[in-house]
């Protein structure tokens, strides 16, 4: 049974309510047999819903035979002992539930540990309510005092101990994982152009990763198909090759537990050159969904940031975003793309199956060509000396860039090419000796 207490500043799909808490369940593997709401100006502090509209639930419960009820928030274990108590059911709220699923799903060593730390960070400050039972033990018949604690609150300081060594311990070894990703993946940034592929779960990411790339993510039509990091080689046009990253789906309400214990799969979104947020276009909650993605990514920049500024480091920047309007070809008219493109400018409509010739079936062109603008800068044509020697800033030039003449002498070569800023910069880190002008300019003199 789903249930749901809908206040004033919530925020969810109206037209399908219940729409992502039904398919969580699902993904988890459970079969949704009812649903039940109230609207409330704020929630009752006992038991999140009214004690009538509790008492109906477990009518609810009764008639259709369900057997766990999952609630659309989190609750606090307070609650949860209340409502199960009333409701003679297992209880379960939103975090608990997508902690589950990706518990499920966690299939490399660095997702489990996340997971793991999520479910313990979730888990803490819930073990006095779990011992609660034997803590009232202990005040029966006039026991207490000094020494006289019973097993209870002896047991309830001993996972304490527990689930905080254990927390720590893991915090450590993903620390270290963190570390470890942040320093290839800034050697990476020095070498290429980076792409993170974000959005709503579900909206097509790994589809778009796969087309472009051959990169063999998993893709399915389910929640949380993809819960690690893959990056693979994109040749976007002309030679320019840049490396292009997927990503976890986000959800409304993701907990913040997860996001946290998930920086280090997400690391290649916060440190990429340019976020592609891919969109499905024809979902009916898609402004809602999209709204959801930006809210989370200003949380996880705002968190680096902060990282950042403990460290020490300055010089960190939140990556430039793209929207990509995927599942364009499956609306119903041009009018909602037009409407999309007025609020979103920039916006690129495509499909992210691949076509007869292995690329987007819609949007290849247009995307490939707003990719190599990003990669390059703007362009400009410019006089490249340096040593015939420095083989790796020629090769370059050559590959990144479009050479338009060269000359050689006993011991140098001049390019005349096109590049764009971001190469000209990455030229003038490779090659120190490099000397280079504008072409134009020495042509007006």
């Amino acid at each position: 049974m789903l249930a749901a207490v809908r206040l004033p500043e919530s925020r969810y799909d109206r037209a399908d309510p219940f729409g992502e808490l039904r398919a969580l369940a699902e993904q988890a593997g459970a079969v949704v047999v009812g649903e039940i709401s109230q609207s409330l100006d704020r929630p009752v502090p006992g038991t999140y819903m009214g004690t009538g509209k509790v008492r109906e639930l477990k009518g609810l419960c009764e008639r259709v035979g369900a057997t766990t009820v999952i609630f659309d928030h989190d609750l606090s274990p307070r609650q949860i002992a209340n409502i199960e108590q009333a409701v003679e059911r297992k209880v379960l709220d939103r975090s608990e539930l997508i902690l589950d699923i990706f518990a499920a799903r966690a299939a490399t060593h660095e997702a489990r540990l996340q997971v793991e730390l999520a479910q313990l960070e979730y888990t803490y400050p819930r073990l006095r309510a779990m011992w609660d039972h034997l803590e009232r033990i202990v005040g029966r018949g006039g026991i207490g005092g000094v020494g006289t604690r019973g097993p209870g609150e002896q047991q309830l300081e001993i996972d304490r101990r527990l689930v905080q060594r254990r927390r720590l311990a893991l915090q450590r070894e993903l620390a270290e994982i963190q570390a470890r990703k942040r320093r290839a993946v800034r050697k990476r940034n020095e070498e290429h152009f980076t792409i993170g592929l974000v959005g709503y779960t579900n909206a097509g990411k790994s589809t778009l990763f796969n087309t472009l790339t051959a990169g063999g993510a998993y893709a399915d039509d389910r929640l949380f198909a993809t819960l690690m990091t893959r990056t693979r080689e994109w040749a976007v046009e002309g030679g320019l090759r840049v490396m292009l990253s997927d990503t976890v789906g986000f959800v409304r309400d993701l907990p913040h537990n997860l996001i946290a214990s998930f920086r280090a799969t997400l690391e290649e979104a916060t440190h990429a050159d340019l976020l592609l947020i891919v969109l499905d276009a024809s979902d009916p909650a898609a402004e809602h969904h999209l709204g959801v993605v930006e809210r989370t990514l200003d949380d996880l920049f705002a968190e680096v940031r902060r990282q950042e500024e403990r460290e020490g480091e300055d010089g960190w920047r939140a990556p430039e975003r793209l929207l990509i309007l995927n599942k364009a070809d499956r609306l119903r008219d041009n009018a909602e793309l037009l409407v999309w493109k007025h609020k979103r400018p920039g916006a690129i409509a495509a499909c992210a199956l691949p076509g007869p010739d292995g690329r987007p079936r819609a949007g290849a062109d247009e995307l490939a060509a707003a990719v190599a603008l990003a990669a390059r800068g703007a362009e400009r044509e410019v006089l490249v000396t340096l040593p015939s020697a420095d083989a790796r800033a020629v090769h370059l030039i050559e590959t990144e860039g479009r050479v338009l003449d060269r000359s050689y002498n006993d011991s140098e070569v001049t390019l005349r090419a096109r590049l764009g800023e971001r190469q000209l910069v990455r030229l003038r880190a490779a090659s120190p000796l490099a000397r280079i002008a504008d072409a134009l300019d020495l042509r007006r003199a």
